[in-house]
């Protein structure tokens, strides 16, 4: 038995087995080898395998995001099926006696170059697919993971850290718990971890080696521990603890249907955060009064090209057309930062955090910007919809983006397409625009103040740095009274305000945000009945 702590980003208990994600970079060297005839058939198992794979991602794709997607796999498939790619390997390994890994490598490189070579935009695109599933194959052959989520029981997954693209990608029915050995409880990762209710450690004092692979675990987040190969006795009181906690958890359901209302009459709406199409179950079981931050970015992450405008439409739709009626706050692009889509191509940066990300990447590729827009209010249609605009500083900002806006509802009128009234909001999540938050409350409809950056840029702290992570003080008081202002700011000029930063779900603060007049509070699903629970506590 070994038992290591770490930091908990998701109270919880999970027991089950570890499977560990381990993305280990390779570059195969030449070798001769003996048996040419087995290098061959080394090769075309890996390939097989490889196609194997293939189907198994496309299904998922499909099941998720539809067919559109899921052709992204059946074309690498093709690929690996390709007659020019399976020659070149086999000659190289025949002709010249060379490693199947070397083999498989240099023919991707070659083939990947043929194709950035071409003028044809489409099959210059198809350079990075030839890399890609040659990658894919030598990953195979020296028996390295990919970085994928490859089960067919729900597992513990075992990394040093996973990137928000990874944890949206994986299947969550076999998902019992994330244990990351670097990261932080206030990454997007570990906001991801909470929203799928998942137990979820970070900075956890564990070496991340594939000797764990299959060993029994239990993940606790109330203590922040990991115990590896448990005894009967620590496994029995720790399926006993997990009863409990899950029997608390049931109790919290006869508040479904309840008033988000406290003991002296004061409301509060509790709304949902989410980020995928499939969150809308989480959402509607805890009864959420409608979704208060839909990350639309996650449409974009996990794939090799925008999406496109029908393809968000469809996602939004759905997504407005269940939660029938109830409203539905779509937050528009926010790539950049840790999370990253390689075919924008942005460039890298010093300060990441502080650099060409959200808002200011639409404004200045408004093609981007105008997609997901059209998209938007085309979704309207169909429900109850409002926008919200992130990594605002400025009055200046604001305009621009409104001009946009009547360009999009006015190219959709004139194409005969139906479209709702939608609400414009902005986030609150940079000092300069909490202060001056009077000035930016003329020009929307509705405050939004994202904690998790307004923490970050207000203390001066990386909320990526671990090490910093003594020094994050999301209750600081100069964090208090900027959104105390936000608050009050918002209100004189007519407008409501909310929280759908990880803050709203601190109930430590549910009565200090009441106090201080707030109408809404945006939460991971599993949070909504805890909090309604805590604010119908509140009062005399």
């Amino acid at each position: 038995m070994e038992k290591y702590t770490g930091k908990s980003a998701l109270r919880g208990i999970a027991i089950g087995r570890i499977y560990v994600i381990r993305e280990e970079n390779f570059t195969p060297s030449a070798e001769k080898v003996s048996d040419r005839e087995a290098e061959v058939t080394r090769f075309e198992n890996a390939r097989l395998e490889a196609m194997r794979q293939m189907d198994i991602l496309a299904e998922e794709a499909r099941k998720k995001v539809g067919e559109e997607e899921a052709m992204i796999f059946e074309v690498h498939k093709m690929m690996m099926e390709d007659l020019d790619f399976i020659e070149g390997v086999t000659l190289k390994i025949r002709d010249d006696g060379h490693n199947a890994e070397y083999a498989v490598d240099a023919t991707g490189q070659e083939l990947s170059a043929i194709f950035a070579a071409m003028e044809d935009e489409y099959m210059n695109a198809r350079s990075a697919d030839i890399l890609d599933i040659a990658g894919r194959i030598v990953r195979i052959l020296a028996g390295l993971s990919d970085g994928s989520l490859h089960s067919d029981e729900p597992v513990i997954v075992l990394a040093d850290d996973l990137t928000p693209s990874q944890t949206i990608q994986m299947d969550k029915s076999k998902l019992l718990a994330f244990v990351t050995k670097n990261g932080s409880a206030n990454s997007h990762t570990a906001i991801l971890a909470r929203s799928l209710n998942i137990p979820s450690l970070v900075n956890v004092d564990i070496d991340v080696d594939h000797r764990y692979d299959g060993h029994m675990a239990v993940v606790d987040g109330t203590d922040g521990s990991v115990i590896l190969d448990p005894d009967e006795d620590i496994l029995a009181a720790k399926t006993g603890a997990k009863k409990r906690l899950d029997e608390a958890m049931e109790q919290l359901k006869t508040l479904i249907g309840q008033d988000n209302v406290t003991k002296d009459g004061r409301r509060i709406n509790l709304y949902a955060n989410m980020g995928n199409v499939e969150d809308v179950d989480k959402v509607l079981q805890n009864d959420a009064g409608g979704i208060g931050l839909f990350r639309s970015e996650f449409l974009y992450l996990g794939r090799d090209d925008f999406p496109t405008e029908e393809e968000q439409f469809e996602a939004y739709k759905e997504v407005v057309s269940r939660m029938s009626g109830k409203k539905v706050i779509i937050r528009t692009l926010d790539i950049g930062a840790d999370k990253k889509a390689d075919y924008f191509k942005l460039d890298a940066e010093e300060n990441p955090a502080l650099g060409y990300r959200a808002i200011r990447i639409c404004l200045t590729r408004e093609e981007i910007f105008r997609t997901q827009l059209r998209a938007i209010y085309r979704a309207s249609a169909f429900g109850t919809v409002s926008i919200m605009f992130p990594m605002i500083i400025s009055v200046e900002e604001i305009r621009k983006i409104k001009g946009i806006v009547e360009d999009v509802k006015r190219e959709l009128f004139n194409e005969n397409i139906r479209f709702g009234d939608v609400e414009l909001g902005i986030m609150i999540e940079t000092p300069a625009a909490a202060l001056v938050s009077d000035e930016l409350a003329k020009e929307v409809q509705f405050f939004s103040i994202g904690t998790n950056d307004l923490t970050q840029y207000t203390l001066a702290i990386d909320r990526q740095n671990q090490k910093l992570e003594p020094f994050y003080d999301a209750h600081h008081p100069a964090v208090l009274k900027l959104i105390e202002m936000t608050i009050q700011n918002g209100h004189a000029a007519g407008i409501w305000v909310g929280i759908c930063g990880e803050l709203a779900a601190d109930d430590a603060l549910t009565e200090t945000f009441i106090n201080m007049g707030l109408d809404e509070l945006s939460v991971s699903p599993t949070y909504i009945l805890r909090l309604r629970e805590k604010i119908r506590a509140i009062g005399q």
